[in-house]
């Protein structure tokens, strides 16, 4: 019976892995962090929007708000966990080079490689998309604002609040 050699593919990886094995600073930080750009973002728009109860619409919605965003950028990160193990599964022999440089480039920097770019442009896409439709749909609750302003906040959110550190380059 034949062993197949072990193999570490990465001793570094990417910091979006850390939503997986969050340590308590780095998870409350994130949490703050988060959470203050997420209501920063609502007041500013709704102040952009001259919008008079500002107060009270990011009373009534900050926590749906900063909740959904962490739903999106889960689902952004599960996309690119998806690439990442699926290249694994495609290099599982070590002998597509195309596929290791992929999954390097997922790791450390996605400049590094056109599909790891595009891949990880498509997970921080997707996560914008979550953040606008679910927040969207939070806004449409919300009696102080009507169906424009709504989009608008939405919109604001998702573009402003999308993982941009997905793409973050290790170096």
């Amino acid at each position: 019976m034949e062993k197949k050699p072990l193999k570490l593919y990465n001793v570094i990886f990417p910091v979006w892995i850390l939503m997986f094995w969050p340590s308590p600073p780095v998870f409350l930080l994130t949490l703050l962090g988060n959470l203050a750009i997420d209501c920063l973002v609502v007041f500013l728009a709704l102040l952009a929007l001259r919008h008079p109860a500002r107060g009270a619409v990011l009373k009534r919605c900050w926590w749906k708000v900063w909740l959904l965003g962490f739903l999106s950028d889960i689902i952004g990160t599960l996309w690119l966990a998806a690439g990442l193990s699926g290249a694994w599964a495609l290099d599982a022999n070590g002998t597509a080079g195309w596929v290791s440089g992929f999954a390097m480039a997922m790791t450390v920097n996605p400049f590094l490689h056109p599909l790891a770019l595009v891949w990880t442009a498509m997970g921080v896409a997707a996560a914008g998309v979550c953040i606008y439709f679910f927040d969207r749909r939070v806004f449409r609750r919300v009696p102080e604002l009507d169906g424009r302003q709504g989009h608008i906040l939405a919109l604001t959110l998702a573009a402003a609040t999308a993982p941009y550190l997905f793409l973050l380059p290790l170096y």
